[in-house]
């Protein structure tokens, strides 16, 4: 095993070999002039009674009109309270009008839902080419199918996924490799609002002395589901026969599948609330094993628990490898792992350089993406406290937070540069869930965040730099249709980018599906290389830069499409 320093000192070498211009990374608040005008609605404002208060909602980027501009979805909740009929607040989708701009579409889409709602996953189940949406909740969870026609279908019970209970992230994987998306759903905690403690019930009711809402110390966790694409419009539940996942029920927030051992089989990452967090290896039989303690992510590097919230997986250190990033509560700081390969992961959180400056943070929403495209993945975090009552305390944490930026060094490392990126990181929000992509085509991966009981905030990347990117949409033809699963490479040299398409990730949420490639000064990428669901390669050379490709499985290239209007290039900042 190669030593970390030595490791770090080569990621340099191979940095400065490069020759990659570093640019300003640097964002907006461009969500009343994309005419987005959505508000979650969660809870209580001032106050919260029981923890179903404090979880919020995600967003999800999508081509759900197949225009090949990433529309929005977003998950809604509502009060205990609740409304008088038909003021009730609804999710929402908002269809991308290609010029900067987003119109609501929910009623004409027939996808206005309302209740607790948590989650959104994103996935062409079916497989006839037009992606399909799962909406988690407290209660009975939702299954839209897309008729193609700009509406979608409740198939929920045709399906056979309500799962029910308290459900939060979902994910779509062909985890059997058999062309058929499967489902996996994390549930929180085993609650009902009947029998509920109050704030102040009991010992896990305080926080600081003052009585805030009970948990989710002394609250039974709810055990995750798998479910298994049928093939047929149906899904069955082997969460039991698939190897007794989640059997000691632990609390799970945040999911995402990848290959971390890079051996063609989508493995699953579950962050868990107050419990160890869980790693499932796939065993290429229909089965996974458990390895999260061997493996060395299921606990911090003191072999204490943490509070898990959101995960991301994304190769940081460009050595080919699926790295992982955890959202953790205040006063833990959020998580970063590095792959060593052979199974097992190195926690970098200190040395990275997270450490020290998440350590006041509560986070939810996460993901590794190039933002200045200098051919290393940097990192964001969404924060938000969970107890509206801290404002009233003489405390230094509140509510709203700021969320994070950290630019990737390239040299294993990570700075802070949240005070730099623009006045609106200045700006703190009770965030949630976090969804990346490019919604202009303008070659700069944006961010979307969900909040509790505030509006939805669209951060435009307005990076410098002039440096050269490359996105690219997958489309399968003999496996999955979302080519979920899929790893691209981009080769240059002795410099080697990775990008997994894989599903879940963040908070509550999932990011566009289209890779994308920050390149520096790389006009051309002399080598691409697909590696696809069930294990065909392709390979492209000499790829001009600065292009959207769609890349068809076994057909090649079928489309190129540079920059929008929209997203013209501006001069460095």
């Amino acid at each position: 095993m190669i030593p970390l320093g030595v490791r770090i000192a080569a990621l340099s070498l191979l940095s400065l070999a490069a020759a990659l211009p570093t640019a300003p990374i640097f964002f907006a608040d461009r969500s009343a002039a994309a005419g987005l005008a959505f508000r979650t609605t969660y809870g209580g404002k001032d106050t919260s009674t029981y923890i179903l208060e404090t979880t919020g909602t995600g967003v999800a980027f999508l081509d759900y009109d197949r225009d090949g501009r990433p529309d929005l979805f977003f998950a809604n909740g509502t009060t205990l309270a609740g409304f008088p009929t038909g003021q009730a607040p609804r999710c929402a989708l908002y269809r991308n009008n290609g010029d900067g701009t987003f119109t609501d579409v929910t009623v004409a889409a027939g996808v206005a839902r309302s209740g607790w709602g948590q989650g959104v996953a994103v996935g062409d189940y079916d497989n006839d080419g037009w992606p399909d949406v799962y909406l988690t909740f407290f209660g009975r969870n939702v299954l839209l199918r897309n008729k193609g026609d700009g509406t979608f279908a409740d198939a929920t019970e045709a399906a056979g996924v309500a799962a029910g209970g308290w459900s939060t992230s979902a994910a779509f994987a062909d985890y059997d490799n058999d062309g058929r998306l499967d489902l996996y759903v994390a549930r929180y905690v085993d609650f009902d609002l009947k029998t509920a403690p109050r704030p102040g019930a009991q010992k896990n009711c305080f926080y600081h002395g003052f009585p805030v809402m009970c948990g989710p110390r002394g609250l039974a966790g709810a055990r995750d589901v798998l479910f298994r694409n049928n093939g047929d419009g149906t899904f069955t539940d082997v969460t039991v026969r698939a190897g007794e996942l989640d059997r000691e029920r632990y609390r799970g927030l945040g999911v995402v599948w990848g290959d971390y051992d890079d051996d063609g089989w989508p493995d699953l990452f579950v962050a868990n609330d107050a419990h160890p967090n869980l790693l499932y290896h796939n065993d290429r039989n229909g089965t996974f094993t458990e390895v999260a303690f061997a493996a060395g992510v299921a606990f911090d590097e003191d072999g204490r628990e943490r509070a898990g919230m959101g995960v991301d997986f994304g190769d940081y250190d460009n050595d080919g490898k699926l790295d992982l990033a955890v959202t953790n509560f205040y006063g833990e700081p959020h998580s970063l792992y590095l792959n060593q390969g052979h199974g097992t992961f190195l926690e970098t959180t200190w040395p990275s350089g997270i450490g020290e400056a998440t350590m006041r943070s509560l986070g939810w929403g996460t993901g590794f993406a190039d933002f200045d495209n200098d051919g290393n993945k940097d990192l964001f975090f969404v924060n938000g406290h969970v107890y509206p009552e801290v404002d009233r305390q003489q405390l230094d944490e509140t509510h709203a937070e700021r969320s994070l930026v950290f630019r990737n060094k390239g040299d294993g490392s990570f700075a802070d540069v949240t005070a730099s990126a623009g006045e609106t990181l200045a700006s703190r929000w009770v965030g949630r869930g976090a969804a990346f992509g490019d919604y202009d085509d303008d070659g700069r991966i944006d961010v979307v965040i969900s909040t509790v009981n505030d509006r939805a905030v669209l951060l435009h990347n307005e990076s410098g730099g002039g440096n050269h990117w490359l996105t690219v949409k997958l489309t399968g033809t003999r496996g999955n249709r979302d080519a979920i699963g899929a790893r691209i490479t981009a080769r240059a040299g002795a410099v080697t980018q990775m990008h997994e398409v894989h599903g879940g990730g963040s908070y509550l949420s999932q990011s566009d599906l289209r890779a994308h490639f920050g390149l520096g000064s790389l006009a051309v990428v002399p080598s691409l290389e697909i590696r696809w669901p069930g294990g065909a390669i392709e390979r492209f050379t000499d790829v001009a830069a600065d292009q959207t490709l769609a890349i068809d499985e076994g057909k090649g290239i079928v489309s190129r499409r540079g920059p929008t209007t929209a997203g013209a290039a501006r001069p460095p900042r």
